[in-house]
Formats: structure tokens, sequence, C-alpha cells
């Protein structure tokens, strides 16, 4: 079977254990050469450790039933996406609306600021420019399709 096919399984077995909790959703799955599988999982309100336990023991139950690995040569992880890990769903974008970011853009520039409305087509970002009294802020509305990749700042 190829890898391909594999992670169509993967998808299907995912959405079949999400399909009765539908705040959390599948952003990513990879399988690496050693046959070790990690599944990267979100949730609207985040994603707690015990909710990766269940989801993890329900994935393997069905990745066993259906024979995915017959020799049962396989490893399991289910977490949510790092911090440092791109946006990559719509819905990841609507879950972190005010948070601050930092979008790379096609064209290779960079914008940050705070991301204060999510839409269909477009997201826009709130970022201030200067300090003190020369300060202004200003809104810019960038559309999805100039985004290389948005990821989460994280402010101490």
């Amino acid at each position: 079977m190829t890898l391909e096919a594999k992670i169509n399984q993967l998808e299907q077995i995912v959405s079949q254990v999400l399909e009765s909790e539908t705040s959390f959703f599948c952003v990513n799955i990879k399988i690496k050469p050693t046959d070790n599988i990690k599944i990267f999982l979100d949730g609207d309100n985040g994603l707690p450790i015990e909710k990766c336990v269940y989801f993890n023991r329900s994935i393997k139950k069905l990745i066993e039933e259906n024979g995915l690995y017959p020799e049962g040569e396989f490893s399991l992880e289910v977490s949510s996406p790092g911090l440092d890990e791109p946006l990559k769903l719509f819905r990841q974008y609507q879950k972190n609306t005010g948070r601050d970011v930092e979008v790379l853009l096609t064209d290779g520039s960079i914008k940050e600021g705070k991301m204060i409305a999510v839409a269909e087509a477009d997201i826009i970002l709130e970022h201030t420019e200067g300090k003190g009294k020369k300060a202004n802020t200003q809104q810019l509305v960038i559309p999805f399709n100039n985004i290389k990749s948005t990821t989460v700042q994280i402010k101490f």
C-alpha cells in the first residue's frame, strides 16, 4: 500500500473518530519511514491532554481493526500542532482571532500585528508603526491568496 493510500485511510479513520466530537478537527497527518504515525489535531477551544489520550486509543483501535498494519508494527502519536507550526486551516485562523501573528506574504515581505478578523477570503491585521506619540495604528486587509504562512506569536 502506498504512503498516500495509508494517509487517505488514516484521514477516514480520524474523521470517523471525530464525527461525534465536532469541536475538534484534524490539521495534518504524517507517516515517517519507520511507520511512526503523527496525527495533529486541534480544537476550537484547544486540545486537552485527556482528549489526546482518548483520540490516540480510539484511532489505534480502528487502525488495528482495519488491518492497516497487519504485523502491528507502527507507533502512533496524537498531539496538537506546536506553537511554532504555521496555521493551515481556516478554523485555526478563526480560533486565533485576537492573537498576535506574523504573516509571511507570497512576495517575501512580513507583516506583524493582531489578527482582529477572519473572513472567507482574507484576514484583517491591526499593526502599529512607530513608537510613542508617532505611533500609527493601521488595519491591513490581507487576502488568503497573498499569504504564504501565518504563525501565532507568543509574547511574554
